[in-house]
């Protein structure tokens, strides 16, 4: 493509320069005729008036030597009554030419030995007389060859300049294509990182937008898909939980303790395949006009799952707020996985017997889930916030509480970490209704008098 465009331009200059330098040096040629010719006709009228005046030799011969150079001009007078036709100075002109002219009455140039000769009639009283010019070759072409050296020079230095000018706009084609060219090889060898630089004209850096855009998608889809597998691993995390605790209470013979071996063992290739696809950062989106769930319906339904285990285990059980439908935009299996990450967390993280609720808040703006224990307490909220970090334990991962703020976060809420009612920890999550900002300061005002509620209660 570059050499492509170089020689077009080549052959484009070269073609321009032709027809522009060929008839300007014909011109120039011509002009330094007429010049001249111009001279010698000056030279001619000096001698006419003196033919005017008189015809005699002597005279007319130092005329002519004045007026020009000693063999550059000659004189023709014709022949009158009792004398003959006199010839002053070189004749270069032949005869039958000088005859014409003096026939014809008018100017005219012949060519001699060396030149030519400018012929230029006079008429006298005695006939018509003729003076002749010598103009050498030398003067007719002077000039033309240093103005065809020049014009040679510029036709070049044009082309060159040309040449180099599509040379750089090539280049400046060509080195944005073979980046583009590059990174696609790049990113078909599984090299994520690979960008491409967007500059060059302009339908390059379209094309480098697009194919910036489309390594963006490329390594968010890759980021989803592991970040989909992380979040399915997880919500494995409940089922086991209930394996573990049932196989707890299954004594200590060899089939219970293979039991117990197993779930140990399968949920260790359970954290094994969370830590392998957390790596990627989390993607959320607000959930489509028509989605969503009922909350409180929700929050009975994973209650009545998780009070079963809560009874084995001398755990007292509270729920508030779930009496009367209340509409959140967040998918039901999305809620529901957050409150068993929240709730397996009890489980795992609490002693036997410990106190757990789960209260909802509805207002108009957004919906407030609140998970608190009597437990001892996260000691770091923001670390157990902090994705893959959990809380150091074996089994933990941190991905639970992750999974609980990108569900909040989707809706434009957040999550926040504190210290129950019941002396333990509380997991406050804010879903907000309608993508509006949400009035906090009601929000929460509503949540205190609640709690000095249930205190007083």
């Amino acid at each position: 493509m570059r050499w492509a465009l170089v020689k077009v331009c080549l052959a484009v200059t070269t073609m321009v320069v032709i027809a522009f330098a060929v008839p300007l040096g014909l011109v120039i040629k011509e002009m330094a005729r007429d010049r001249a010719f111009s001279n010698a006709e000056r030279e001619a009228a000096v001698v006419v008036p003196a033919l005017s005046i008189t015809t005699d030799r002597d005279q007319l011969e130092r005329v002519v030597a004045a007026a020009g150079s000693d063999d550059g001009m000659a004189v023709h007078l014709p022949a009158g009554e009792g004398r003959a036709a006199v010839d002053l100075g070189r004749q270069r002109a032949a005869a039958a030419d000088i005859a014409a002219v003096r026939r014809l009455g008018r100017a005219s140039t012949a060519e001699v030995p060396g030149g030519s000769a400018l012929l230029q009639p006079v008429a006298l009283s005695l006939g018509t007389a003729v003076v002749e010019v010598y103009v050498p070759e030398s003067e007719v072409s002077n000039g033309v060859g240093t103005a065809w050296a020049v014009l040679a020079a510029v036709g070049a230095a044009l082309v060159v300049g040309s040449v180099a000018v599509a040379d750089r706009l090539g280049v400046r084609m060509v080195q944005p294509a073979k980046r583009l060219v590059e990174g696609a090889h790049e990113l078909g060898e599984g090299q994520l990182g690979a960008r491409v630089p967007e500059e060059g004209p302009s339908e390059l850096r379209l094309a480098a937008v697009a194919f910036n855009s489309m390594a963006d998608q490329v390594v968010q889809l890759l980021a989803n898909e592991r970040e989909l597998a992380a979040d399915l691993s997880h919500r494995l995390r409940t089922p086991l939980t209930v394996l573990r605790l049932n196989a707890a209470s299954l004594g200590g013979s060899a089939a219970a303790e293979q039991t117990r071996t197993a779930v140990a063992q399968l949920e260790r290739e359970v954290d094994t395949i969370i830590r392998t696809a957390r790596e990627a950062k989390p993607q959320t989106a607000a959930a489509g006009p028509g989605a969503g769930c009922d909350a409180a319906e929700v929050v009975r339904e994973r209650m009545a799952f998780w009070s079963a285990l809560a009874e084995d285990e001398g755990r007292k059980v509270r729920t508030a707020g779930v009496d009367r439908p209340v509409r959140i935009p967040v998918a039901r299996a999305d809620l529901a996985a957050a409150l068993d990450a929240l709730l397996g967390n009890v489980f795992r993280h609490t002693p036997e017997g410990t106190a757990f609720a789960v209260d909802v808040h509805d207002s108009e703006d957004a919906v407030i889930v609140l998970v608190s224990d009597a437990g001892p307490g996260i000691s770091d909220p923001e670390a157990a916030m902090a994705r893959g970090r959990g809380s150091g334990a074996a089994g933990s991962t941190g991905l639970g509480l992750d999974i609980v703020r990108r569900l909040a976060e989707s809706t434009g809420g957040d999550v926040r970490i504190g210290s129950s009612v019941l002396g333990g920890t509380e997991v406050r999550i804010w879903i907000q209704l309608n993508g509006r900002e949400p009035v906090r300061g009601g929000h929460r005002g509503s949540v205190r008098r609640r709690r000095r509620a249930a205190r007083r209660s």
